[in-house]
């Protein structure tokens, strides 16, 4: 899996992503500021899976039909500290028959929801 954070995603779990062998990468470093459209798009053409705490790109996939990356995993909670994120991800990554690709995925601290993406 490939994953792309958008640049809401705390530096410390992106390092701490990449420490465990993820292959990620990151807004923040490589284009800060692009518009969320373009987040999208790149996301897309990579086949990557997009990391985010903002909650807008439900919106733009479903209500405005852009064009969906491979996944999405929105994190639904405001991070206690820089490395929660990474947590959860490694947890859910582990979870047997739990499907990252073709589904927006929404984190809370209590539970993992999903809906197919279009």
């Amino acid at each position: 899996m490939k994953f792309l954070a958008d640049e809401n995603f705390p530096l410390k779990s992106l390092y701490r992503l990449r420490e465990a062998g993820l292959d990620v990468k990151a807004v923040i470093e490589e284009s800060p500021g692009i518009k969320d459209r373009e987040v999208l798009a790149w996301a897309a053409d990579e086949g990557r899976i997009l990391l985010t705490f903002d909650r807008d790109y439900g919106e733009l996939i479903y209500r405005r039909g852009l064009s969906a990356p491979t996944g999405v995993i929105y994190f639904r909670f405001i991070p206690e500290t820089p490395e929660e994120a990474a947590k959860y991800l490694l947890k859910l990554i582990e979870i047997s028959g739990l499907r990252l690709e073709g589904r927006f995925t929404v984190v809370e601290r209590d539970r993992v929801r999903q809906r197919l993406l279009p």
